[in-house]
């Protein structure tokens, strides 16, 4: 369909490609005109005469029924289904095996594609996967207007224009709904040949003047919004649009005499091509950010001046993928929500969403077919779901959660100064999580009494080289400055696995979960732990210091570890240097090994803290972040339960105070068994530390306690429901 030839000899060639390669005796196109009839436009095995003379009607025989439900329909005896209609001037008669598969654009079916054969067969399910994506081909080159003109499918009247749910990943959690505004990136260059090179590099060298100086602009603007990582983001993202290499190709393309737009077309296409089979998650998010680059100096060569961009009052932004910059141009008091199709939560764009709290959610493959400018969607951040062109019902249901979550939101604002303490007078403290400098707002907007867990690695996730000591010691400054008096526990490096710098060269690792991560990381290259820990040190000189070590799997790991603690303490005492008024060194319990060598580790630790989101992984040998198995165990069965309950005894027998700062600490009931096991220091996601207080202010632990004790012995896979019974029974706000 790329070729030179007039674009209906190109549309017969490829029916005949498809009807050979699918060895289908028939295989036909049909395109929606105007007036809403399903026009036959070509054919492989049909009648030659009844192309451009069949017309069916909407919804008249398969064909229509397909443009109707926008639904493929794959049938083993066509002509016994009720929708089957016999046009005898295409000579379909003896044709049994019907796959018909609809041309999408925007949710709507612009037209159908259709095989056939004479004996009566089933499609197996890989040739229904080929036809749809053939369909969407198509469809792209029929919306181009080659074969339909542009006014005339506009005009289309499509019936089915129906709800659609796709199911993507939570990048920024929140609930929001409103129109459609599609991110258009810029349109590939058409004059590849430069008239004049040495002008093509002026332009060149003029547009990216250009682009540095807007990158700046939105750096300036971004100092109110942004703080700590989240404006690091653009920083780095600053850092791109000078990297020399970078620059050096585009110029080398422009001097070998193509214009400016296709130099950086190709450079954009040399990006993919080194980029884009990479494993490392982390270097392919940076290859978005050059995609982001190269599609905003494109638009400065075709004279768009780049600003902030006008929106609709409630816009959902739509993007294949997108960088930070762009999501900044738009105006945060109009922007409800973005939707991508790529990314990661770990993408520059999904990081900014965070810190800006816009409902983000990601992953969802064949959005931009799906939807046109304008249409109403749902973004729902907490399920990682989002809707398209909703049914009245299901906005309503939207419209009740939101507004439900601006109640509970208005209860949790009074409770933030209220003391978290049970029914029965036993005291609960509630902290929060926290990695980016954003999240530090919610210290005073939550009422958590400090930070129970700070993830350094983010600051290092996001910088295209090491960290240095003082922009590292500058970050804990920040943080111990915002949080004042309230605690504030550090968590070293947790890097590796899913978690890669790209600075830091590593082997392949088969099974990396389960490979050089966290703390073995730190004692493999213990230059970059100590680093760490002397920012640490430094930035807490006079003050109380709380570091912990991730993914303690043994206890000579933790000794190795505190052993560094010691060598940077003499190191700036011989330096003279200020050190933390108090220490404290703890551990994080989440490799199932320390469940029967508690009694030797906590002997050496100031405090612990329970990691149950790693600790549980392992523990069932299910990684929480496939959804093919993470729903296979419950956090709320008894080997969890009573492995949590065996740290909170030992802990208690050595006196090692312990922390809960997994994502159960952040879900009542969840929460609520952990106070029956006797814990009573918490740390939860931001969201989750209203409602778990809430929690704690409706219960009774005596009699809850003795509830768990009776269920606890139970043999089933998992007691949620007996949990929440009991939660009931003694009227505990879930």
């Amino acid at each position: 369909m790329a070729g030179a030839a007039p674009a209906q000899e190109r549309l017969d060639t490829v029916v005949r490609i498809i009807a050979q390669s699918m060895v289908a005796e028939v295989c036909s196109i049909y395109l929606r005109r105007g007036s809403g009839e399903l026009e036959l436009f070509a054919t492989q095995g049909l009648k030659p005469e009844a192309v451009h003379a069949t017309r069916l009607r909407p919804g008249e025989g398969l064909v229509g029924e397909v443009a109707r439900t926008a639904e493929p329909i794959s049938l083993s005896d066509a002509p016994s289904h009720p929708s089957f209609a016999y046009r005898p001037e295409t000579g379909e008669d003896p044709y049994h095996a019907f796959l018909g598969a609809p041309l999408l654009r925007g949710g709507r079916a612009i037209g159908v594609l259709v095989v056939q054969n004479r004996s009566e067969r089933r499609y197996d399910e890989e040739e229904v996967e080929d036809i749809q994506t053939i369909a969407m081909v198509l469809a792209e080159t029929v919306a181009s207007g080659e074969l339909l003109a542009q006014d005339e499918l506009r005009d289309i009247e499509v019936a089915p224009h129906r709800p659609e749910r796709l199911k993507g990943q939570r990048f920024a959690e929140g609930l929001a709904y409103g129109h459609v505004v599609l991110h258009e990136a810029p349109v590939p260059p058409e004059n590849l040949l430069a008239e004049d090179p040495q002008a093509e590099e002026i332009r060149l060298r003029e547009a990216l003047i250009g682009l540095k100086a807007n990158i700046d602009s939105l750096l300036e603007g971004g100092q109110g919004k942004l703080a700590g990582t989240s404006f690091e983001v653009l920083e780095t993202y600053r850092m791109f649009a000078d990297d020399r290499g970078w620059n050096r190709s585009l110029e080398e393309a422009v001097r070998t005499g193509l214009t400016a737009e296709a130099a950086v077309d190709r450079v954009r296409n040399e990006h993919r091509a080194r980029f884009a089979n990479a494993r490392d998650p982390y270097i392919r998010e940076r290859l978005h950010d050059f995609e982001d680059l190269a599609n905003r100096l494109l638009r400065l060569l075709a004279g768009d001046r780049p600003g902030e961009r006008d929106l609709p009052d409630d816009a959902i932004l739509v993007a294949r993928n997108l960088g930070p910059a762009d999501l900044l141009e738009y105006p945060r008091n109009k922007l409800r929500g973005l939707l991508l199709e790529e990314g990661s939560a770990a993408s520059h764009a999904a990081i900014v969403a965070r810190a800006l709290q816009i409902p983000c959610v990601g992953r969802l493959m064949g959005l931009r077919d799906r939807l046109s400018e304008g249409d109403l969607v749902i973004v729902d951040g907490e399920t990682g779901e989002t809707y398209l062109r909703p049914r009245p019902d299901m906005l309503a249901a939207v419209q009740s959660r939101m507004l439900v979550r601006s109640e509970r939101q208005a209860e949790f604002t009074k409770l933030r100064n209220v003391p978290a303490v049970t029914l029965d007078g036993t005291r609960i403290t509630v902290l929060t999580n926290a990695g980016l400098a954003v999240d530090l707002e919610n210290l005073d907007a939550t009422g958590a009494e400090g930070i129970g867990l700070f993830r350094t690695e983010f600051q290092f996730m996001v910088s295209e080289e090491l960290p240095r000591l003082d922009s590292q010691a500058a970050l804990y400054k920040l943080v111990l400055d915002t949080a004042g008096d309230r605690p504030v526990t550090f968590r070293t490096l947790d890097i590796g696995g899913d978690k890669v710098l790209p600075y830091l060269v590593t082997e392949r690792e088969e099974n990396p979960a389960l490979g050089r991560r966290a703390i073995r990381l730190g004692l493999d290259r213990p230059g970059l732990l100590r680093l760490q820990l002397r920012a640490l040190l430094t930035a807490a000189a006079g003050r109380e210091l709380r570091v912990m070590f991730p993914m303690i799997a043994t206890v000579d790991e933790f000794r190795a570890a505190r052993e560094l603690v010691d060598v940077e303490c003499a190191w700036a005492r011989r330096r003279g240097r200020a050190l933390p008024a108090l220490l404290r060194v703890g551990a994080m319990i989440e490799c199932p090994s320390l469940l029967w060598h508690l009694d030797a580790l906590l002997p050496l630790t100031d405090f612990v803290s329970i990691g149950t989101n790693d600790l549980l992984q392992y523990m069932f040998a299910a990684d929480r972040t496939n959804p093919l198995v993470s729903d296979r165990y419950d956090p709320l069965s008894p080997p969890a339960l009573r492995a949590l309950a065996e740290i909170q005894k030992k802990c208690a027998d050595t006196g090692t105070p312990v922390s809960v700062c997994g994502e159960l600490a952040g879900r009542p009931l969840e929460a609520f068994a952990l106070l029956t096991l006797g814990y009573t220091r918490l740390s939860a996601p931001a969201g989750g530390v209203g409602p778990v207080k809430r929690m704690i202010l409706s219960a009774d632990l005596p009699a809850a306690r003795r509830g768990m004790a009776n269920l606890l012995g139970s043999s089933s896979g998992s007691i949620r429901g007996e949990l929440e019974s009991l939660a009931r029974k003694l009227n505990i706000t879930i």
